[in-house]
């Protein structure tokens, strides 16, 4: 499945939730429990970490199939409503540990002091859901992030994965001894004008998808420790040429990939190699649909 917050031109400060699904199709999903006017940040394993729109630096971990939600405590370091550029934290990261029913959020950015520039420090706050406070780590290193790179992050090997705005390794965050590290991409990557790079969680591995003018490379991590990718798909994209240059994978299984557009939500079906329309938004929308998509998968876990 995947989570699509929609938001409606013609209504001042509409917007919504809808779920797409490729057996049930299309529901409105909410999180009204909450009673907060909220921003979905990031998704794993069936739980949502939100922030809140009005209130900046309050948090929740919420689970929208039970409707349990936990209202994360204030961090007492001010830095974390400081971050460069927009106030928020550049990174947040989610990680749900089904096995141990427990989770970490993750807030990272550059930090400047007011009326300066940044000064190179890479700020780390991580929420410990057992133990119900924050840490903090600094380190140092200067990457860079465009909104589409903050948004697909992927929980594998208790680390946290972002791929940069480069395009040219993936940031790794390993929560076991909060060390940032750099981890390879596909050396048969190719790097022409035109050519996008995305990263997804396949099946609870690591995945580059590549989409060229033609063709949707896929490639799935299959030794983690020693770095070996392996391409397991080459997905023409003739069917739908005219939507390839806005086009952006968001979720992907063994069976589907699933893709947005400005305005369209698409699942492409790996064993039949059929294109289906899933979502089609019929009015204005302030921004496009990929925008503001997150992978999501229901399950039972707890957040309390």
């Amino acid at each position: 499945m995947i989570l699509v917050e929609i938001s409606d031109s013609s209504l001042v400060s509409k917007s919504s939730l809808i779920c797409v699904d490729n057996l049930r199709g299309v529901s409105e999903f909410s999180l009204d429990f909450l009673n907060d006017r909220v921003k979905v940040r990031a998704s794993c394993n069936g739980l949502l970490c939100c922030s809140s729109i009005p209130d900046k630096g309050v948090f929740y971990v919420c689970n929208p199939v039970t409707r349990e939600f936990r209202l994360l405590p204030k961090s007492r370091e001010r830095p974390v409503t400081r971050f460069y550029p927009d106030g928020e934290a550049t990174l947040v990261g989610l990680a749900c540990d089904s096995m141990y029913q427990k989770f970490n959020v993750v807030l990272a950015g550059c930090h400047r002091t007011f009326g300066h520039r940044p000064d190179g420090s890479f700020i780390c706050l991580v929420f410990d859901s057992e133990m119900n406070k924050w840490r903090k780590f600094i380190s140092f290193q200067d990457d860079h992030f465009t909104h589409m790179n903050k948004n697909q992050v992927v929980y594998v090997n208790n680390a946290l994965h972002w791929l940069t705005a480069s395009a040219t390794y993936i940031l790794v965050l390993d929560l076991s001894c909060d060390v940032w590290r750099k981890m390879p991409l596909p050396y048969e990557l190719s790097y022409r004008v035109g050519n996008r790079i995305y990263l997804l969680d396949f099946d609870g591995s690591l995945s580059v998808i590549q989409i060229s003018e033609a063709w949707m490379n896929i490639w799935v991590l299959k030794d983690y420790w020693k770095d070996e990718w392996c391409l397991v798909d080459k997905v023409s994209l003739r069917c739908i040429r005219g939507m390839v240059p806005g086009i952006f994978p968001i979720s992907q299984t063994g069976e589907y990939v699933f893709l947005a557009t400005h305005k369209q939500v698409l699942v492409y079906h790996r064993r039949t190699q059929v294109w289906k329309e899933m979502y089609s938004v019929k009015y204005s929308s302030t921004l496009p649909l990929w925008f503001s998509a997150h992978a999501y998968r229901s399950t039972m876990f707890s957040c309390n």
